[in-house]
């Protein structure tokens, strides 16, 4: 059980729910036919699941120095696991998840390439550079990018406007969850970019569609600033909000598939309810 639990910490497998809201949104931007086009689902969420924990794993491994000094408690300089083991799983499955989307057609597998090797740069300069909150955005954008393209209508400029609103959003976190290991300040104005997806949803919906939009809003904008105050207020906890901000990602989702059917929607709420519920055992960052 130790074991599992090591893979499951080198994985931040609690995020996985967040992955899983993103395959479901994007899909459904680029095709609404429920009778055929659930087919690539099972085999999409699989590869989205595969390429996520490797890119983990390899993060890990990429920051093995920085944790040794800063984050001991990470597997690695903790001795739960070898640094060669984490190199190896997070590669070979990086190279699983490619596999799967290769089944899903030449788009998917192209993008998922691009998703891929997106992952890995990430994972590698996230430490030198300034600017990886935009590498960490651009391959959630990527993500959904690659669950259009299994829909009939492929990768739509709603998937592509959706994937652009979340990938502000993943920026104003990433920004604020860079700050959680060096203590230093946190300004205010990055975190503008987490309303990027209320702003979105307020152009591209109308008519009854803007109903929801608008209740779906509320319901993120609350979200958000209940968990920023635990950054910006007395009692300051980063974690604690980037932790709650990771956990919201299926909100955002939901805001971009605002006119789905209720019972759908619900799927998002549980994914939101499935991602605090494995908080509780499992890291988020």
């Amino acid at each position: 059980m130790q074991k599992l639990r090591t893979l499951l910490i080198l994985g931040r497998a609690s995020n996985l729910p967040t992955v899983w809201s993103n395959c479901l949104a994007g899909w459904w931007l680029g095709s609404k036919d429920w009778d055929i086009e659930t087919k690539p689902l099972p085999l999409l969420l699989v590869g989205a699941t595969l390429l996520y924990l490797g890119g983990m794993f390899l993060n890990d491994a990429f920051d093995t120095n920085f944790d040794a000094q800063f984050r001991r408690e990470r597997p690695i300089p903790s001795g739960a696991i070898s640094e060669r083991a984490v190199w190896l799983t997070g590669f070979a499955l990086l190279a699983a998840g490619l596999v799967c989307l290769a089944f899903l057609g030449i788009t998917a597998a192209i993008l998922g390439v691009l998703l891929a090797a997106c992952i890995v740069l990430y994972d590698a300069v996230h430490k030198m550079i300034t600017v990886s909150p935009v590498l960490m955005a651009a391959c959630r954008f990527l993500l959904y990018l690659v669950a259009a393209s299994t829909g009939s209508d492929g990768v739509t400029g709603a998937a592509v406007w959706c994937g652009l609103a979340l990938g502000a959003y993943i920026v104003g976190l990433s920004y604020v969850a860079g700050k959680e290991s060096t203590r230093t300040a946190v300004r205010y104005w990055p975190c503008v970019f987490l309303g990027a997806p209320v702003a979105l949803a307020m152009f591209m919906n109308t008519g009854d569609y803007l109903k929801d939009a608008m209740l779906l809003s509320a319901v993120l904008g609350l979200w958000m600033v209940r968990q920023l105050r635990h950054t910006f207020g007395a009692d300051r906890n980063i974690g604690r909000t980037v932790s709650g901000l990771l956990a919201g990602i299926p909100l955002v989702d939901l805001l971009a598939v605002a006119d789905v059917p209720h019972l759908f929607a619900a799927v998002f709420l549980a994914l939101l309810l499935l991602a605090l519920l494995f908080q509780r055992f499992i890291p988020a960052t």
